[in-house]
């Protein structure tokens, strides 16, 4: 007699076995093909699928808003109105009056193409702000997502658009999980931070206000530049991303975005994600991230905050922690959030945390036009270019 009916009519071998498949594709591992599509088989026959035997023929995964960043996305093309005007198409992309330009940049480290948006109106030394797109996202659809180009024309400032290329990352991921592009003067932070100095050399940007921000891999690989290079950035900005130091191999960067619960299910028992290296920098930084997250969870969040101040309480005289205070509030599209933030003795913010609540993996305030946003708000982008724009001109890069 089957006294658990119910159970044994819930296992899906198919079900289970194309998650772990896309679990895969999300660290940028191709399964159709070479050693992982060898695992993947292995997997099937263990769990007893009665799916196809290949990977590439199993059924395509339904598109839904929500679904993980790392999977699929849409590709925008270059944003075209004026954001002095009201924009009533369901879905169209916000335009600018500026100019946004494809580039190539090419140095001993590597190469990536990069899209520039320089505002009709750019301030004397303006800032610069560079964004790392999330995986399978592209410089135009990152773009009209978090309508930063908009921002940049209200301020003034300029905005680069670094792009990873299915060459280094078949899905388009920043390679955050890999030992030699977590360093300063290699691999991918070394590009980044040559895309950056080579746009604020041609546009006399002020080298003392460039900034890094970035979504899902674009947000770990944010933080990692940011530890790199901190004579460089000013600050960072983290939405739905993950602290530096967190993995080293596609395994245990697996198991850090689901913050360890995701070690069993993907058979990774054995190979546990990596400690939590601490921040060598204490680098201002804002970070965003929904507490409703199943593809980077929230636990990430709230570690990347936890290792940002304990570098902060290092460097201040006498080891003295930041204070903190923390408000809850709705945006005025409807989305609730706690926002807390982290200042040092002079009453100057180091740190800003912000937990969306109800929030998935998606970015906060953006516009449909793009993969991946949350409209209920709140605005990540301007909460972003406030906290840049607030901190001092301490120091020169």
């Amino acid at each position: 007699m089957n006294r658990f009916p119910k159970f044994r009519s819930a296992f899906d071998a198919r079900k289970i076995t194309d998650t772990i498949s896309r679990a895969l594709q999300s660290a940028g591992l191709d399964t159709t093909s070479g050693p992982m599509a060898r695992v993947t088989r292995t997997i099937r026959q263990a769990l007893g699928s009665a799916g196809p035997a290949e990977p590439s023929q199993a059924p395509a995964p339904p598109s839904y808003p929500g679904m993980p960043i790392d999977i699929t996305a849409r590709v925008v093309d270059a944003p075209a109105t004026s954001p002095d005007e009201t924009d009533t198409r369901p879905g169209s992309p916000p335009e600018s009056p500026g100019s946004f330009t494809a580039h190539e940049f090419r140095s001993d480290h590597g190469s990536r193409a990069y899209k520039l948006y320089v505002p009709a109106r750019v301030a004397e030394q303006p800032p610069l702000v560079v964004m790392l797109h999330g995986c399978k996202q592209s410089a135009d659809d990152f773009a009209a997502g978090t309508r930063m180009n908009r921002l940049a024309e209200e301020h003034g400032f300029l905005v680069v658009y670094p792009e990873q290329s299915n060459q280094f990352n078949i899905s388009k991921c920043w390679n955050w999980f890999n030992p030699q592009d977590q360093v300063r003067d290699a691999g991918e932070p070394a590009v980044i931070a040559g895309i950056a100095r080579e746009v604020a050399a041609r546009h006399g940007a002020d080298p003392r206000r460039v900034f890094v921000a970035g979504l899902s891999a674009g947000a770990a690989m944010a933080v990692i530049v940011g530890q790199a290079y901190p004579e460089l950035f000013a600050a960072v900005g983290a939405h739905s991303g993950l602290p530096y130091g967190s993995a080293h191999d596609i395994p245990s960067a697996l198991a850090a975005m689901k913050a360890g619960r995701g070690r069993a299910v993907f058979g990774l028992a054995s190979a546990a994600a990596a400690p939590v290296r601490p921040a060598q920098q204490a680098v201002p930084t804002i970070v965003f991230h929904g507490d409703r997250d199943h593809t980077v969870q929230h636990d990430n969040g709230v570690k990347l905050v936890e290792q940002l101040n304990a570098a902060f309480t290092q460097e201040a005289a006498g080891g003295a922690p930041l204070q903190s205070s923390t408000q809850r509030a709705s945006a005025t599209s409807g989305r609730s959030y706690t926002r807390t933030v982290h200042s040092d003795a002079n009453g100057e913010t180091k740190i800003e945390w912000w937990t969306l609540h109800g929030a998935g993996h998606a970015w906060s305030g953006g516009h449909a036009s793009g993969s991946y946003t949350d409209s209920q708000g709140p605005d990540a982008s301007a909460e972003m270019v406030r906290f840049f724009l607030s901190i001092p001109r301490a120091g020169s890069a």
